[in-house]
């Protein structure tokens, strides 16, 4: 069912709001359940379907799940691996990331290559190394992903700076008893929560946060629990959300470490904002900020993250001069800006990678797609600012990253509503009733007049 937001904009956002967990964090939390016999428990999960598609994968293998009031709970007793059928990982990329820890507990994994967002060639070869390094043997095949193998510890060296590579090598490592050394490892927010997990299910960790993780795994590990951190994207997405409407906006729950790339870019830029690290809450105040042109560039952690460039993308919309993007990561994440032109955007892209945005310019409300998750949140900070209605398909994408976007927005004073398409269809239908019902009113009337 294709489900579309309506937004109204030019209204400033204004209030507080509480940062949901964050999704990315999650599914690698999730997934390292399978390392371990018992219950493990999540609290501060986002309610997003990629989470519930998760679970359904640990249910097909045999886990016991549930999910309510944001905690999350897995039991592993009966687990098994057998083979993942597409119905299950075509559509979520992160299930990538049970490939390590299933080989890891039962010597044998095979699933369907996953899927997820279209952001240009995003192969599994990073993934397959780390585990042949590890002694598996592959025997994939074009349809399907096929490790099998005891795997050793020893020394795992990444051939990109691959986030959840990143993680299956950790979470495999932590069932390895031995010393692993994963080296050109990614340090992403989300990196560093599977390293605390799996320490505080028994494995020793050194290095989180750094290029170079050392893991000392064990035979078994315990179930544990841990609260997912806050979402980082969610977060500052909503940042530019408060300064492309000028308004004025408390964020509740951030962590500002994740961001601190970020800020500084919003800082030089012009933004005006406050970081109260006794409470985590970060003050966005928009009334008083003045955006200036900025070139940005995105990178690996703590670099400025390509999540948000398609946000960013909208707030250099609203900066005086000509601001540059580069996005060196994927060349997918262009996309969007493709969409800011109908809505009135000055864009010149120079090739896949890099683009000018001059501004300031008024955006103006059209109908506009969402290409995939974080293009889509970028579409509805357009639509917040943009004079007029703007409707925003595909919306499936933003749900599948953002925990009730919409309920958020409305509780600042957004003016935004969804629609499914058949509602869609009638509401086109009913005001077409009634602009007939006035104009055989007015018709009426004139002849009545005669």
């Amino acid at each position: 069912m294709d489900i579309r937001y309506r937004i109204r904009g030019g209204q400033p956002l204004k209030g507080d709001v509480t940062i949901s967990g964050s999704k990315n964090a999650a599914l690698p939390l999730i997934a390292a359940s399978v390392l371990c016999e018992g219950e493990t428990v999540l609290t501060n999960v986002p309610y997003l379907r990629d989470i519930k598609v998760m679970l359904q994968i640990l249910n097909y293998l045999g886990a016991q799940t549930s999910f309510q009031g944001g905690t999350v709970r897995i039991r592993t007793n009966n687990l098994q691996s057998k083979p993942i059928p597409a119905e299950f990982v075509s559509k979520l990329r992160g299930s990538i990331v049970l490939l390590g820890p299933l080989l890891a507990r039962f010597g044998v994994v095979e699933m369907c290559y996953p899927g997820g967002c279209v952001l240009g060639k995003r192969p599994v070869d990073a993934h397959i190394q780390v585990f042949t390094q590890m002694g598996a043997e592959d025997m994939s095949t074009e349809d399907v992903l096929h490790l099998q193998g005891t795997l050793k510890p020893g020394r795992v060296i990444l051939s990109e700076f691959s986030v959840t590579a990143t993680e299956n090598a950790i979470l495999a490592a932590a069932l390895v008893p031995g010393e692993t050394r994963i080296d050109m490892a990614a340090a992403e927010p989300h990196v560093q929560s599977v390293c605390k997990f799996v320490r505080a299910m028994g494995a020793e960790v050194e290095g989180i946060g750094t290029h170079t993780i050392t893991v000392r795994g064990r035979k078994s590990l315990a179930c544990a629990e841990l609260r997912v951190p806050s979402d980082y994207l969610e977060a500052g997405a909503l940042s530019i959300a408060a300064l492309v409407t000028r308004g004025k906006v408390r964020l509740h729950d951030i962590e500002y470490e994740h961001l601190i790339n970020f800020y500084d870019k919003l800082r030089r830029m012009g933004a005006v904002w406050k970081y109260d690290s006794a409470e985590n809450v970060m003050l966005i105040d928009g009334e008083i900020s003045s955006l200036s042109a900025i070139n940005v560039q995105t990178n690996i952690f703590p670099g400025f993250p390509t999540d948000l460039m398609a946000p960013m993308g909208v707030a250099m919309t609203q900066a005086k001069g000509v601001s540059r993007v580069h996005e060196v990561l994927f060349e997918g994440r262009m996309a969007y800006l493709y969409e800011l032109e109908k809505m009135g955007a000055h864009v010149e892209i120079l090739n896949s990678h890099q683009a000018l945005i001059i501004g300031p310019v008024q955006l103006r409300g059209r109908t506009v797609a969402s290409n995939d998750i974080r293009a889509g949140a970028a579409m509805v900070l357009a639509a917040l600012c943009a004079d007029g209605e703007t409707t925003i398909t595909d919306v499936r994408y933003i749900e599948r990253g953002y925990d009730h976007l919409d309920d958020k927005l409305r509780g600042l004073g957004a003016k935004i509503e969804k629609i499914e398409l058949e509602e869609a269809v009638e509401k086109v239908k009913r005001e077409n009733v009634e602009h007939a019902v006035r104009i055989e009113d007015e018709s009426g009337k004139m002849k009545a007049e005669r």
